[in-house]
């Protein structure tokens, strides 16, 4: 097999699990576009820093319970780990159709955190890949969700409009029920790999390695970014006389465009090992966007392209990032280690939407994009201490 290509069943592990993330995550991203404008519906929903946290909440469940459903993986397996982690997250959008008033709708997200598949499926989707594969893959997995979250901000309002926010919620259970049927008869079953009987160090390797830590670093701001600014970005577009049920406008020219410019980069950091390039590339042009929004006072126009900028580098490094977490970390401990990463990933999601609702509260929108360009720069100093990776492992060669 000439290792440059991807095999049949790298294909079809990546496209199955891209399938599984892009169901979940179609139903969250139904969710993002509309709440912050639905809220003031709710009971208590005038408060914007709890509608930061309605948000966010999902993200701090998530960020618990990642490691615990990592280490479970390692140990009895990622399907049945996957089967309970997609059951909880149905229960959670079903709660979620019924809320009346903000705490519910709170609980209802919390629910939703609470079934923290993530580590289980990228640790799968290494486990189904080789080494010099996996960016791929997780650009596959990346795309898909971009590509949902752009399938949402159309569809959003639209659906907002016609079932409401209930019938978005009971949406978000009946996809995580045909996300459980794709892990049951389209995604490859993983090799075995048994975890080594010392989680505690495993954990610790995961919590202290220095290049890891960089990485977990780096998602968490990056998820802050993302969740900060949808606190502001749908009410500002409204302000600007466009109406909720018009945002796709913007939105999907955006990130369908975002695509383009990525995957160049992408295959560039796979097939020149310059990974580190284009992390600190993207992480550049993250902050860039974000210092240009806060200091933005014209038109729709601009923001569409500054919006542009921010999507290219959240792609890229959305796809990044885990590939290089699953290459550090070793596969008996991987899922522990994408645990980890995933904690990270979801505690930002959470401090996002809290910090978000709270200086936008206090402060007004655009002191929002001025500490997100803040914390990016941040991030900014402590990738350009990374080490280059070494070259792809010749024994993760061997065909799958």
């Amino acid at each position: 097999m000439n290792p440059e290509r991807m095999s049949a069943a790298e294909v079809r592990a990546g496209a199955s699990l891209a399938g599984v993330f892009g169901l979940r995550m179609l139903g969250l991203f139904f969710i993002l576009p509309v709440f912050a404008v639905h809220a003031p519906s709710l009971e208590g929903g005038d408060n914007l820093t709890l509608v930061g946290l309605a948000l966010g909440i999902y993200g701090l469940a998530q960020g618990i319970l990642q490691i615990p459903f990592g280490m479970a993986s390692d140990r009895w397996g990622r399907k049945p780990v996957l089967y309970w982690g997609l059951i909880v997250f149905a229960a959670g959008s079903f709660v979620g159709a019924g809320a009346t008033d903000i705490w519910t709708a709170i609980a209802a997200r919390a629910l939703q955190g609470a079934g923290a598949i993530s580590s289980v499926a990228m640790a799968l989707a290494a486990d189904l890949t080789r080494e010099q594969h996996r960016t791929k893959v997780m650009a596959m997995i990346g795309s898909t969700i971009g590509l949902m979250f752009a399938l949402s901000l159309v569809g959003a309002p639209l659906l907002y409009r016609s079932i409401g926010m209930d019938g978005l919620f009971i949406l978000n259970g009946v996809l995580c029920l045909v996300a459980m049927l794709i892990v049951r008869f389209q995604v490859p079953d993983p090799p075995v790999i048994r975890a080594k009987k010392t989680p505690g160090g495993s954990l610790r390797s995961g919590l202290l390695d220095a290049e890891l830590l960089r990485l977990n670093a780096g998602i968490f701001i990056l998820h802050i970014v993302l969740y900060a600014m949808f606190v502001v970005v749908p009410p500002i577009l409204v302000e600007s006389g466009l109406e909720l049920a018009a945002h796709w406008k913007v939105y999907l020219p955006v990130v369908l465009v975002s695509f383009v410019f990525m995957v160049p980069a992408i295959l560039y950091a796979d097939r020149r090992n310059r990974s580190k390039n284009v992390l600190v590339g993207a992480v550049a042009l993250l902050a860039c966007a974000e210092a240009l929004l806060s200091m933005m006072h014209a038109g729709i126009g601009v923001l569409a392209v500054l919006m542009l900028a921010f999507f290219v580098a959240f792609n890229v490094l959305e796809a990044l990032l885990p590939s290089l977490v699953s290459r550090l970390a070793p596969a008996e401990s991987r899922g522990v280690a994408i645990g980890v990463y995933n904690t990270t990933q979801t505690l930002g999601v959470f401090f996002g939407g809290l910090l978000g609702g709270a200086v936008a509260k206090y402060y007004g929108t655009t002191a929002v994009f001025g500490v997100c360009a803040l914390l990016v720069v941040l991030w900014l100093l402590l990738a350009l201490g990374m080490r280059p990776l070494p070259a792809v492992n010749e024994a993760s060669r061997a065909a799958l």
